[in-house]
């Protein structure tokens, strides 16, 4: 069997990425380019799950303060004031989140943080 060119003895394979912390854990990130589809934050998809089953647990009635339900949930209530204002968040940040098109900056300690109310300057505020 013989070849037409000699094989190289070292192969030198160079893939661009960058190690960052996310949700605690490091993972790799690839360039925008590279057309693999974003991992979804699950934490965050859990949060926001939690926050709007708890505002619509609010608006029906079935739970009259916001102290009353964090005791049914047994957590800190302050806690869940701040998960609960995810709810306004644009419509535009909640599908990029539950899509995972988030960067790596959008985590569920950066949501928790206060945000503008406003939708326009909230996507500004998460870039």
């Amino acid at each position: 069997m013989t070849r037409g060119a000699p094989v190289p003895e070292t192969v030198t394979l160079h893939v661009p990425f960058r190690v960052v912390k996310r949700g605690g854990r490091k993972e790799m990130q690839l360039p925008e380019d590279a057309g693999l589809p974003r991992r979804t934050d699950n934490t965050l998809v859990k949060a926001l799950a939690r926050a709007f089953r708890w505002k619509r647990m609010l608006e029906s009635c079935e739970f009259t303060t916001i102290a009353e339900l964090a005791k049914r949930e047994e957590i800190a209530p302050s806690y869940m004031t701040r998960v609960l204002r995810l709810t306004l968040l644009s419509p535009d940040i909640v599908e990029a989140i539950l899509e995972g098109r988030t960067g790596p900056e959008v985590t569920l300690a950066r949501v928790l943080e206060p945000f503008p109310k406003a939708w326009a300057a909230q996507m500004e505020h998460f870039r």
